[in-house]
């Protein structure tokens, strides 16, 4: 049997242990996964053509009609406001005036055009509706045509045994989840307050006629399509709510 010797190297022929690079970059720490935005709104259920708050107070929105104030005469201009200014000494409650403005969406006539335009038999005709069609498209593009729509809110609240605090105001706003008890306070207190919503309603309803403004209190499908454009004017361009029967409202919440 033969004996190996080990050959010790020489001190400085030693092969050195080199220590792993220092890592200085910080570790990031882990991230949380963001709270839905839905989370921080105050709305918790649309039914019943009403916008349910999570503090149990119900919310009717009426789309009215606008009138050109600078074409009438000054007559009628004195007539307008001393209506409008009965209008608001007539209300025991607050209301809230909103104008929305947004890019005109034509997507609906657009569609109808093309329907036309493969209907056609005649040539002619249906190479005109195409280039009708292609005009009014680039016109929308460069010209960024704007639409205005005019609303009022109508609001009712839910009763309040104790009077609310500023810390429990404030403390509401940092933690907005809502609760089970919460939910079925709502629903206990829903159909007597919507009574009241409703009355609300009539009142502002013909208060408007009065000054020559027609208005209209919007369902539970245009109020859901309402707050779904609002909170997403641009999503809302490119996937359009379906049918109600057919929408589930999962499809439409924004991955966090």
């Amino acid at each position: 049997m033969k004996l190996m010797k080990l050959m010790k190297l020489p001190p400085n022929s030693r092969p050195m242990a080199t220590a792993p690079p220092k890592d200085t970059v910080k570790a990031r720490p882990a991230q949380q996964k963001s709270a839905a935005t839905q989370r921080f709104l105050p709305i918790a259920e649309i039914h019943n053509n009403t916008v349910v708050l999570k503090n149990g107070g119900l919310r009717a929105v009426l789309q009215t009609t606008s009138i050109n104030f600078n074409l009438k005469s000054e007559e009628e201009q004195n007539s307008l406001i001393y209506g409008y200014q009965s209008f608001l000494n007539s209300l025991e409650f607050p209301i809230q005036i909103l104008i929305r403005s947004k890019k005109l969406d034509i997507d609906d006539y657009l569609s109808n055009l093309q329907e036309m335009k493969e209907k056609q038999e005649n040539p002619l005709l249906k190479e005109q509706t195409a280039e009708y069609q292609e005009y009014i498209e680039k016109l929308v593009e460069y010209a960024d045509i704007m639409e205005k729509k005019f609303y009022v809110v109508v609001p009712v609240d839910a009763p309040t045994g104790t009077k609310i605090g500023f810390i429990d105001r404030f403390l509401s706003h940092i933690f907005p989840d809502d609760s089970i008890s919460k939910l079925q306070t709502r629903q206990k207190n829903f159909k007597d307050l919507r009574k009241k919503l409703t009355q609300r309603v009539n009142q502002v309803e013909q208060a408007l006629m009065s000054l020559n403004i027609r208005s209209k209190e919007l369902n539970s499908k245009e109020l859901i399509e309402l707050f779904y454009q609002s909170y997403n004017p641009i999503t809302a361009r490119q996937e359009k709510l379906d049918e109600m029967e057919k929408m589930n409202i999962e499809d439409y919440q924004e991955e966090k």
